[in-house]
């Protein structure tokens, strides 16, 4: 049988791809290398291409092989992720890796920052990421699982690695989506050294599913140098998932929220999805619970249908109610309607307002009985007061 290098392919080209290069590499005894180009922008941007080809296979330890090269607009970034998984397709690379320039990595993620909304982003299709900043979510998700084909899962963890270190994704929190275990320990060691801020487990049912994740992200961290935080979400999709849902948050410190995934946990039930969600109540309001008990952030799963803008703003509404601070979409236009719909009313925001002033105006006067207008002011009343106006101005309400 022969175990050598073999013929093998990465990326994707054609009329109705964009961003994005396919990468066929030949390797050979001997004859150097030979590269084949066919780009769209090879007037402008081919000697560009060919020489950015030619430092990648020599960073990965390649010296004979033919190589054909069609360019659909990939950026550097891509460019490299597409030769380097080629490369390693067809056994060859050594191990090494052709990492992109680094842009400057943005401030630490602070474990209670907005979590209003998170954008998903297929891991294997970078026409996705270069703009997806300027949609202005709080977060991105850069998906290795339920959106990446299974024979595209090693070429995507190094395309999701190369856009952390090179794409400015603004003030978006950075996060990532790691497979369930093991194929998600491969994830890891390739973007944890690039500094994501969040991962996301998916399909956790058992508080030792995140501690198998927490343990490899400390290690590579230690391994790398890294001293900045690097936070976990658990994502519950389960009918045991949503029964252990307080010991999956407590299973470790970097856990800074909880989420759910209700197109799976609704399939564990055999029941039907719904707009209205009466199907999935109790798992959404034992999972506020829980993050609540805990400490943590609850973040609601997102809504599948796009084009029923006003069913968004419904389930975002309800979602607050509920105690959920925020929640995932699949389209950059639900950002803004998520946004809306988790922003606390003015008038809510003048009353508490109001009692966090009354309160206050109490305590300097030494009374033990606060009041506003007729009605008597409880503790619990003005901390709910408080949290409300702490909230409205990280959205910059007030």
């Amino acid at each position: 049988m022969n175990s050598g290098p073999i013929q093998a392919e990465a990326g994707h080209w054609g009329k109705e791809v964009r961003s994005d290069l396919q990468v066929a590499i030949e390797p050979r005894n001997d004859g150097g290398i030979e590269i084949g180009l066919e780009s769209r922008v090879s007037l402008y941007y081919g000697d560009s291409i060919l020489s950015q080809t030619r430092e990648v296979l020599e960073t990965l330890g390649v010296k004979n092989a033919r190589i054909a090269v069609h360019d659909e607009g990939a950026l550097p970034f891509v460019i490299s992720a597409r030769i380097e998984a080629a490369v390693r397709r067809a056994g060859l690379g050594s191990g090494n890796r052709a990492l992109p320039s680094q842009c400057p990595l943005p401030a630490p993620s602070s474990r209670d920052r907005l979590r209003r909304s998170r954008l998903y982003l297929p891991g294997s299709e970078p026409k996705y990421f270069i703009n997806a900043g300027l949609h202005e979510p709080d977060a991105i998700i850069l998906d290795l699982e339920d959106s990446v084909h299974p024979a595209e899962k090693d070429a995507a963890r190094i395309l999701v690695r190369n856009a952390l270190r090179a794409v400015a994704f603004g003030a978006c929190e950075r996060m990532v989506r790691i497979n369930q275990l093991p194929l998600g320990l491969a994830d890891l060691a390739e973007v944890i050294p690039e500094c994501p801020d969040l991962i996301l487990i998916p399909k956790v049912e058992r508080p030792e599913q995140v501690t198998e994740v927490d343990r490899p992200i400390g290690e590579l961290k230690n391994r790398h140098g890294i001293n900045r935080p690097i936070w976990i979400m658990p994502i519950l999709e389960s009918a045991l998932g949503i029964e252990n849902a307080f010991a999956i948050a407590t299973a470790s410190p970097n856990v800074v929220a909880l989420t759910l995934g209700l197109e799976d946990y609704t399939a564990d039930l055999g029941v039907v999805k719904t707009p209205e969600g009466r199907e999935s109540l109790y798992a959404r309001t034992r999972v506020v619970n829980a993050a609540k008990a805990a400490g943590l952030q609850a973040i609601d799963s997102v809504f599948g249908d796009v084009a029923d803008v006003d069913g968004l703003r419904r389930w975002g509404e309800n979602s607050r109610a509920l105690g959920f601070e925020g929640m995932g979409c699949i389209h950059p236009g639900q950002i803004r309607v998520i946004h809306e719909a988790f922003a606390p009313a003015q008038v809510e925001i003048d009353k508490a307002l109001k009692i966090v002033t009354a309160f206050e105006d109490a305590q300097q006067k030494g009374l033990g009985v606060v009041s506003l207008g007729s009605k008597m002011i409880d503790p619990p009343v003005v901390e709910r007061a408080r949290k409300l106006v702490a909230r409205a101005k990280q959205m910059g309400k007030t």
